[in-house]
């Protein structure tokens, strides 16, 4: 099973999404803002940019929201400047962990970036340590009460998916190359399938089995990291066993 997905379970059953839907927006909107500024305003010219708009949509933010984000990226309102790199790490079990960072001020980022991988059993690593562990593929989660497998296998053939549905235990994870992301996104709506998330994620080759005190901690680590508002994603290469999972979502 894959962790990625088991994080998001994790999320899910200790309300962690709904409860910060005003950090998710504000994510999403620097996202928005980073992809307007890289690549432009018009969304068909611009596949990050559409990305970001996808998300938002998914998300439920409203459209307003969207076109201010777009229009402090290009410039057309005031905003902060953001610049947005990558941070790397270990956690306990020698989990690799990797950081989207969007940030006005980068100094005091990484600073406060080491400070939490070191209070919550983690520690900062060298640019490069852990990258090479995870490639860039669309991630998209669907509750087994929304489709069968054989109908989202033939979904999967048709826009160019990989391999087979994963069984994430209550949902399937459906991975794509990221170029074939927004079709397989739009192949799962057409067929009356809403996605519980969905995106384009860092994901690993391999994962690290975490038991006990190991996964606690771990788990610990990702919520505080996931806290810092500079923190656009949190990509780690683990997977906890289904009952530690049902104890910490309590």
């Amino acid at each position: 099973m894959s962790g990625h997905s088991k994080w998001a379970t994790i999320k899910h059953k200790k309300g962690a999404l709904d409860a910060k839907r005003g950090k998710i927006f504000t994510r999403l909107i620097k996202e928005i803002s980073i992809a307007a500024k890289n690549g432009g305003g018009d969304p068909d010219t611009n596949p990050r940019l559409r990305g970001a708009i996808l998300a938002a949509k998914s998300e439920n933010m409203p459209a307003d929201n969207i076109k201010r984000a777009i229009q402090r990226g290009t410039g057309e309102l005031p905003g902060a400047t953001y610049e947005e790199f990558a941070l790397e790490g270990y956690g306990p079990g020698g989990v690799a962990i990797l950081l989207d960072i969007n940030t006005d001020n980068r100094n005091r980022t990484v600073s406060e970036i080491r400070h939490v991988f070191g209070k919550n059993g983690g520690n900062m690593a060298s640019a490069g340590a852990v990258a090479y562990m995870f490639h860039k593929k669309g991630d998209i989660i669907i509750p087994k009460s929304a489709a069968k497998a054989d109908d989202l296998m033939n979904i999967i053939i048709e826009a160019n998916g990989e391999d087979e549905p994963i069984d994430d235990g209550e949902n399937w994870e459906i991975l794509t190359a990221a170029s074939a992301y927004e079709g397989m996104v739009e192949a799962l709506k057409r067929a009356g399938i809403e996605p519980a998330s969905s995106s384009v994620s860092m994901i690993p080759d391999t994962y690290i089995k975490l038991e006990g005190q190991q996964a606690s901690t771990m788990i610990r680590l990702m919520e505080a990291l996931e806290e810092h508002d500079d923190v656009q994603n949190v990509h780690a290469n683990f997977d906890i066993d289904q009952k530690l999972l049902e104890e910490v979502a309590g």
